[in-house]
C-alpha cells in the first residue's frame, strides 16, 4: 500500500512520517536549511507479515502544489495532517480537494501538535476537520490526536495504517505495465535509475520497455520494489528500475514520463474527458479555458474545450483537453487542472478517449460515443461503442488505450460474440446484429443493382461500400466481402 501525506505547510507531515518509519524524508540541503519540504520524499515501513508500507511525503507550501500532485497521483491511502494549533488552513482544503478529485477514498486524519493545545482546542479543531471532510470521499474518516514530541497517537496511527493495508484490495496486475516516473538519477556502479509508482501491470528483470512520450527504448537491468531487491514490480508498488539502452541517461528521462510496455507507446494530445469544477471556483469555466493539467506525475499546459454548456462552479460535464505537448496516458486515468498562474486548483476528472477528434467534437454521435467510453467495465463499453455510430470499433486500440492486456481483445470479442475484420496490423469489431444487418443490406443492394442493370457485369466494390451502413474503411470492407463469400 502506498500512503501519501497531505496538508498545509509546517503542520508536521515530515515529522510524522519520521516518527512512523524512522526515516527523514527531507533529503535536500535546502529542505534541511529552511525546515520545509520542497520536493517529494519517500520512506518505507516493513511489516511483520512481510509486506512493506510505502510513504510519499509531499510539500505543503502553495508554491509546490504541482510537486504534491506528482506524488499524490500514485497513492492508495491519504494521511491528512492538520496541526491542532492552526486548524484547517488553505492548503489543507486544496490538498483535500486534490485527493478527492484523484479518487483517493481511503484515509485518516492526524491531528498533529496535539501537545500544544488543551482539550477544548482539540475538540474545536476536530469539529472543524469533520465539517471540512463533509461531502468528500474522506467524510467520516477517523481523526487521531498525535504528538511527535510526546509520542501520543503515533502507535495508533501506525496500527491503523497496518490494518488498512490488510483490508485494502491490491491493485489488479492484469493490465500492461506502466510506471509514472517521479525521479531519475545516476547510481554509482549501476547507471540510470528511475523511480515511481507502478500504475498497472507487472515488470520483470530483463523486460524491454519504452519511455513515453519520448520513445526511448530500454531494458530493465534490475528492480527494487518497496525498497527491496526484487525480480518483479507489480501494480501498486513503489519501484526503482535500473534502465540500460541507447540514449538512456538521467537527463534524458524527466519526471512526468511513463516507463511502459512498448505496445502502449502511443502519445496523445487531444483527450475527451469528464470535468468536475470545484465549488470554490469564483466563475464558470469557459470555452478554450487555459489550464495546467496534471496526471500521474506529468504537468502540461492545456486548453479546455467545452462539449456542452459552460461549467459553473460545482458543475460537471464533458470536455476536450487540447494539450500543448503529447503525453502518455490511459483511458480511465484521473487528472487535475489548475490555473495557469499555479495559484489555485480548478477541478479534475477522468480521461475517457485518448483519440479525440478535432472536428465534430460536439455532434450527437460523438456525445453518444463518449457515454459509451464512460462505462467503466470494458465489455460494457465495447458493446455500447459497437452500437453507436459508426457502429464498429478498433478493438486492439481500445484495449491498448485502457492499458488492458492484449489478450483482452480476444476475450471481450468472444464473450460478446463480436465479428472481427482484419485491417492491416489491427482489426475492427462489429456486433453480431450489425454484422447480420450489413450482410443482408449488401445482398439486397446487389440484388437491386442487378435487377436495375441486367446487362452489366456487376457493381464496383467501392460503390457498394459507399452505399452501405456501417460504412467500413476499404480494407475492412474487403475483409468483410471475403468473409461473406
Amino acid at each position: 500500500m502506498i500512503i501519501g501525506t497531505a496538508g498545509h505547510i509546517d503542520h508536521g507531515k515530515t515529522s510524522l512520517v519520521r516518527a512512523l518509519t524512522g526515516v527523514d524524508t527531507d533529503r535536500l540541503k535546502e529542505e534541511k536549511a529552511r525546515g520545509i519540504t520542497i520536493d517529494l520524499g519517500f520512506a518505507y515501513l516493513p511489516l511483520e507479515n512481510g509486506a512493506t508500507l510505502g510513504f510519499i511525503d509531499v510539500p505543503g507550501h502553495e508554491r509546490f502544489v504541482h510537486t504534491m500532485l506528482a506524488g499524490a497521483s500514485g497513492i492508495d491511502f491519504v494521511l491528512l495532517v492538520v496541526a491542532a494549533d492552526d486548524g484547517v488552513m488553505p492548503q489543507t482544503r486544496e490538498h483535500l480537494a486534490i485527493v478527492d478529485l484523484l479518487g483517493v477514498s481511503h484515509g485518516l486524519v492526524a491531528l498533529t501538535k496535539a501537545d500544544l493545545v488543551d482539550d477544548a482546542r482539540r475538540a474545536e479543531v476536530t469539529a472543524q476537520i469533520a465539517a471540512t471532510l463533509a461531502g468528500t470521499a474522506l467524510e467520516g474518516s477517523e481523526i487521531i490526536p498525535v504528538s511527535t514530541v510526546t509520542g501520543e497517537g503515533v502507535a495508533q496511527v501506525r496500527q491503523r495504517l497496518v490494518d488498512a493495508s490488510e483490508h485494502l484490495a491490491q491493485r489488479a496486475a492484469s493490465g500492461r505495465f506502466r510506471l509514472a516516473v517521479d525521479r531519475s538519477f545516476t547510481l554509482s556502479g549501476a547507471g540510470t535509475v528511475v523511480t515511481g509508482t507502478v500504475l498497472s501491470g507487472v515488470v520483470r528483470v530483463g523486460d524491454r520497455v519504452v519511455v513515453s512520450p519520448s520513445g526511448l527504448a530500454a531494458r530493465v537491468r534490475s528492480i527494487r520494489a518497496q525498497d527491496r531487491p526484487a525480480e518483479e514490480g507489480r501494480a501498486g508498488d513503489r519501484c526503482g528500475l535500473n534502465l540500460v539502452g541507447d540514449g538512456i541517461t538521467k537527463d534524458a528521462i524527466a519526471r512526468g514520463e511513463l516507463v511502459l510496455d512498448p505496445s502502449l507507446h502511443a502519445p496523445c494530445d487531444h483527450i475527451d474527458a469528464t470535468l468536475d469544477v470545484l465549488a470554490s471556483e469564483a466563475k464558470a469555466v469557459g470555452q478554450w479555458f487555459p489550464v495546467r493539467l496534471h496526471t500521474a506525475s506529468r504537468e502540461v499546459g492545456a486548453r479546455v474545450v467545452l462539449l456542452g454548456d459552460s461549467l459553473a462552479p460545482g458543475a460537471s460535464g464533458l470536455v476536450q483537453l487540447v494539450l500543448e505537448h503529447p503525453i502518455a496516458a490511459a483511458a480511465g486515468d484521473r487528472y487535475v487542472v489548475r490555473d495557469t498562474s499555479a495559484q489555485r486548483t480548478i477541478g479534475g476528472g477522468r480521461f475517457l478517449d485518448l483519440r479525440a477528434p478535432s472536428r465534430k467534437r460536439r455532434s450527437p454521435e460523438r456525445i453518444a460515443q463518449l457515454a459509451a467510453h464512460a462505462l467503466r467495465d470494458p465489455s460494457d463499453a465495447v458493446l455500447a461503442l459497437c452500437e453507436s455510430a459508426p457502429f464498429y470499433l478498433d478493438l486492439p486500440a481500445f484495449v491498448r488505450d485502457r492499458a488492458l492486456a492484449a489478450s483482452e481483445a480476444d476475450t471481450i470479442a468472444e464473450a460478446l460474440g463480436l465479428v472481427r475484420l482484419p485491417m492491416g496490423e489491427t482489426s475492427l469489431a462489429l456486433s453480431a446484429g450489425r454484422w447480420q444487418a450489413l450482410r443482408e443490406a449488401l445482398i439486397a443492394r446487389l440484388d437491386a443493382y442487378h435487377a436495375e442493370n441486367p446487362d452489366l457485369a456487376g457493381m464496383g466494390r467501392e460503390r457498394l461500400r459507399l452505399a452501405l451502413s456501417p460504412r467500413l474503411p476499404a480494407p475492412a470492407f474487403l475483409a468483410a466481402v471475403q468473409m461473406m463469400a
